[in-house]
């Protein structure tokens, strides 16, 4: 909907199974419905597939929310909504669904002066891609060995790892309202691939994420300059020691495919600190609808292990065993052309 000045708005209804959004705005058909329905029932405001453990009680009330994307309260909400919807409908082949989203979006981030990032694409909504049984054997083997499979305990702080993935603030108030750390610190500046998303810096769009799900202030320290891990952590330890705090134990949140590399960078950089790994309790399937791009999500996943095999040898991590599947899950991937995030120098 457009609000007074003329600014695009996003309307969604919402209730305990069903997000369902509607379209307002010149040029899109009023009768324009994507219907998104996330496997463990979606909550007003975040929208999404939820752990079982996690998803809210059915209830047959409803209830309407409003976010505008001119509203700094609700524009990140609303641009993940856009982003889920985006995702269906190119997931759906619905072109004429898809081609009114990214309008949106495209207007949204015009009038601020910002790059659009690479999307599913109504371009691509007819191309299929296909990746075999084994392909996909081999990618969650390689998401499995990324995650540190630590045992939740409770931590003198956590940092929140700065990237693309609002999920990572929505672990970060889960774990602070379970208990686990009174103090939090979302790092993070801005790089191609978030600038556009997260216009203010990553770590300002989680912490404001967080204070929307009821963390409070005085629990959460702002690191706005880190542009890679080692910064995350090294600048974090640094905004931690000007408050007057010397932790002795870290939990570290991060994307789930991201725990292993935050483990070993941290443990380089700050080996003092016992340090606890965490993120959204995803599986690959879960996170690959999440994204809507199977091949990019694939294709991450091998990037982020070359950088656990490589960046030890540039003194940014410490080495990490890799089992002889893991290997050879990675080089039977790359050969099979799932390589736009691997290092290139």
């Amino acid at each position: 909907m457009a609000d007074a000045r003329g600014l695009i708005g996003w309307q969604v209804r919402v209730d305990s199974t069903i997000c369902r959004t509607h379209q307002h705005i010149v040029g899109a058909s009023p009768h324009d419905e994507l219907q998104a329905e996330p496997p463990d029932g979606a909550r007003s405001g975040c929208p999404g597939p939820y752990p079982a453990a996690h998803a809210p009680d059915p209830k047959p009330a409803r209830a309407d929310r409003t976010y505008l994307l001119s509203d700094p309260d609700t524009v990140d909400d609303g641009l993940m909504i856009l982003d889920l919807a985006a995702r269906e409908a190119a997931r759906h082949g619905l072109a004429h669904q898809l081609r009114s989203i990214e309008g949106i979006q495209r207007t949204h981030q015009e009038e601020h002066g910002l790059l659009l990032p690479r999307r599913s694409g109504s371009e691509h909504v007819n191309a299929k891609q296909v990746i075999t049984d084994e392909q996909w054997r081999y990618a969650r083997t390689i998401w499995d060995y990324h995650q540190m499979h630590h045992d939740l305990r409770r931590c003198d702080v956590a940092i929140g790892l700065g990237s693309h993935d609002l999920g990572v603030a929505t672990r970060a108030a889960e774990l602070y309202h379970a208990g686990w750390f009174p103090l939090l610190v979302f790092s993070g500046a801005t790089s191609p691939t978030t600038v556009a998303r997260f216009p203010r810096g990553e770590a300002v769009h989680y912490r404001e994420h967080a204070l929307r799900a009821d963390v409070p202030d005085e629990a959460i320290l702002l690191e706005p300059n880190a542009t890679n891990t080692g910064q995350n952590i090294s600048l974090s330890r640094q905004v931690l020691a000007e408050a007057g705090i010397q932790p002795r134990s870290v939990l570290l949140i991060s994307k789930p495919y991201m725990e292993r590399r935050a483990y070993a960078t941290a443990r380089q950089v700050w080996p003092d600190v016992e340090v606890v790994c965490a993120s959204e309790p995803l599986q690959l399937d879960d996170y690959v609808n999440r994204i809507g791009d199977p091949k990019l999500v694939i294709d991450m996943l091998v990037g982020e292990l070359q950088r656990v095999i490589e960046y030890p040898k540039r003194g940014y991590a410490i080495e990490q065993p890799v089992p002889g599947e893991v290997h050879d899950a990675y080089q039977a991937l790359r050969r099979a052309g799932f390589d736009s995030r691997l290092l290139t120098a």
